[in-house]
C-alpha cells in the first residue's frame, strides 16, 4: 500500500508546527494508497475529531493531545488511532489491519497507539489514561 506524500507533509506540520489538531487518513482502494481525508484546525476539540470518524468504515487517525502535568507543565502526545468499527466490512478491516504497520513507519513521532472498534475504546478518558 502506497502512502501519498500529502500524508507525510500533513503529519510533519502537525508534529513540528502544530498547525493541525488531528488528521484522518483513508485508504483509497482503487489507487492502492493512503490519503488525507480530513484535517482538524488547531482549535478543534476531541469531540470534533471523534465526530469525523465514519460509524461503519475503517480509518487511521493521528490526534495531538494537549495536557498539563502534575507540576503544571504543558505537554502534548501524538496518538495514532486505528479505527476499525465492528460494523465495517470484513474486507475493509483486513485491508486496514494488513497496512497499519507499514503506514505507521511513515509517520515518525507517534508516541501512543490505540486500536478502537467502537467509540468507547477511544474516549477522552481512554486518551487521558494513556498519557500518564
Amino acid at each position: 500500500m502506497a502512502v501519498h506524500d500529502d500524508c507525510k507533509l500533513r503529519f510533519s506540520e502537525l508534529k513540528a508546527k502544530r498547525t493541525h489538531r488531528f488528521i484522518v487518513f483513508k485508504i483509497e482502494e482503487k489507487q492502492k494508497q493512503v490519503v488525507v481525508e480530513k484535517v482538524g484546525k488547531p482549535t478543534a476539540s476531541y469531540d470534533d475529531f471523534a465526530a469525523t470518524l465514519p460509524p461503519d468504515e475503517c480509518r487511521y487517525c493521528v490526534y495531538d493531545f494537549d495536557y498539563v502535568t502534575a507540576d503544571k507543565c504543558h505537554k502534548s502526545k501524538i496518538f495514532f488511532i486505528a479505527w476499525s468499527p465492528d460494523t465495517s466490512r470484513i474486507r475493509n478491516k483486513m485491508i486496514y489491519a494488513s497496512s497499519k504497520n507499514r503506514f505507521k513507519t511513515e509517520l515518525d513521532g507517534i508516541q501512543v497507539e490505540l486500536q478502537a472498534t467502537d467509540p468507547t475504546e477511544m474516549s477522552l478518558d481512554v486518551i487521558k489514561s494513556r498519557v500518564y
